[in-house]
């Protein structure tokens, strides 16, 4: 048997030419659409009745989406948010999903940390200066003893810990599930409730799961509660942050600046007001995106989508 498989993880779509070899051996023929960040709802619905498997990005997968995909055996999740993904209809529907976890700790730890150095020492602001013909010296925070906040202490934020410990900050934690015991000595974090994070943070980060619960996690009361002067860092998903809500947070100073690698819309709209403000560092959803990330997740994927196919082997780098 042939089975048709999509491909809308523009990860993998970059580097689908490694695998399709092999692929073809099994008897898995690639589809390789054009994508942006993500295929749409209607896009999807036009197509997704052709194929036995998908590797998905970030793509909405509906219960519309599923219920007309009537040959689908696998939905292998490029990366680790779910989000997009209807799990009950899946699971109502009898299609198995799939993610990749605790994959990206090191390289969404990193991104982190550098936008935290970027706020701290507005080195873009100099950068774009000195571009300029300007020679512009800014006066920086320094990072030891300052006080990280942590928001989702799984194996990403736990990345993020780690490296605000390496720098020296104080580092509070926050998470929906008991952060282990082990992991508190391993690490240096200090759990506590999300109110006194925010309290006592003089950076937030976001490194959390989007859940229906969550949605707009920080926003009007939760910027009101933090520190004058602060700064926010997301490198998880858009929607956790209501933008309007930082939009009047920089206004008014309480927030001093953030990094989004995330947004509510992606890619980030034209009009949107958060363009207004240069304390604002702006990502394109690249967190987890190095060669040697992609190359590890992408194994992890194709052999998820092979397993949901019932197919045998084993899929390493094209080989």
């Amino acid at each position: 048997m042939t089975y048709q498989i999509l491909v809308t993880c523009p990860h993998l779509q970059k580097t689908i030419h490694l695998y399709q070899d092999k692929l073809a051996e099994k008897g898995v023929e690639v589809e390789v659409p054009p994508v942006v960040q993500q295929l749409s709802e209607a896009e999807l619905l036009e197509i997704i009745d052709r194929f036995h498997g998908v590797i998905a990005g970030d793509d909405p997968f509906t219960a519309k989406v599923l219920e007309k995909g009537k040959n689908l055996k696998i939905v292998a999740k490029w990366g680790i948010g779910m989000d997009a993904i209807d799990l009950k209809a899946a699971e109502r529907l009898g299609i198995p999903v799939k993610n990749t976890p605790d994959v990206f700790a090191d390289e969404v730890g990193d991104v982190a940390l550098g936008y935290i150095i970027l706020l701290a020492r507005q080195l873009h602001k100099m950068d774009l200066s000195v571009r300029g013909g300007g020679w512009q010296q800014i006066p920086g925070m320094t990072l030891r003893g300052k006080t990280l906040g942590v928001i989702g202490v799984g194996s990403i934020g736990r990345g993020i810990v780690c490296r605000g410990v390496a720098v020296g900050m104080s580092v509070l934690g926050y998470d929906v599930r008991e952060i282990p015991e082990s992991v508190q000595q391993e690490t240096g974090v200090q759990p506590v409730g999300l109110e006194e994070l925010l309290q006592r943070a003089d950076f937030v980060t976001l490194s959390c799961n989007l859940t229906p619960d969550n949605y707009h996690l920080l926003s009007y009361p939760q910027f009101e509660m933090m520190k004058n002067g602060v700064y926010v860092v997301n490198v998880a998903r858009g929607p956790l942050i209501d933008e309007a809500a930082l939009v009047a947070a920089l206004v008014s100073g309480k927030v001093a600046g953030a990094a989004l690698d995330v947004f509510e819309v992606e890619p980030l709209p034209g009009e949107s007001r958060l363009r207004e403000f240069e304390q604002c560092i702006f990502g394109t959803h690249n967190g987890s995106h190095t060669r040697d990330a992609v190359l590890r997740v992408n194994e992890l994927a194709i052999n998820n989508l092979l397993a949901g196919l019932g197919v045998e082997g084993y899929c390493k780098n094209g080989s």
